[in-house]
């Protein structure tokens, strides 16, 4: 598979997580648990769907602040996304244990918006790549 064809499977992958994220914005339908574990999966997908659009490699990472570094160092500018590495928590320890109740609730609503844009970004990237393969 070529690391365009990767990229475009990893946000179509993405996309099914905020799909999830829709389907469980009411706070009464899941626990934030559940919903911040599909935020982080597609901000990790949009992520590494980036960072093989623009020729990077990623391993078996799953840390944000791990990939939004990767980005950095390929040249590109994170800086409006990174704050969304406060989901980290969300792809190990809280899909295992349960959030304290004296801590902050996810607001969902800003949440799936910060996602949405980065997955909007990262469209957009690979079709700018889409249309200078075709030149």
């Amino acid at each position: 598979m070529s690391a365009t064809e990767n990229a475009r499977m990893l946000l179509v992958m993405a996309g099914k997580d905020i799909r999830a994220m829709v389907a469980l914005v009411d706070p009464e339908s899941v626990d934030d648990e559940i919903f911040g574990f599909h935020a982080q999966q597609a901000v990790e997908k949009s992520l590494k769907a980036w960072i093989a659009a623009v020729g990077g490699t990623f391993g078996r990472v799953h840390d944000l602040s791990q990939l939004f570094a990767l980005l950095a160092d390929l040249g590109r500018d994170v800086r409006r996304f990174v704050d969304l590495d406060m989901l980290n928590p969300f792809a190990v320890e809280l899909r295992y244990e349960a959030m304290e109740t004296e801590e902050p609730k996810l607001d969902r609503i800003t949440c799936m918006a910060q996602v949405q844009e980065l997955h909007d970004h990262v469209k957009k990237v690979l079709e700018r790549m889409a249309e200078a393969e075709n030149r």
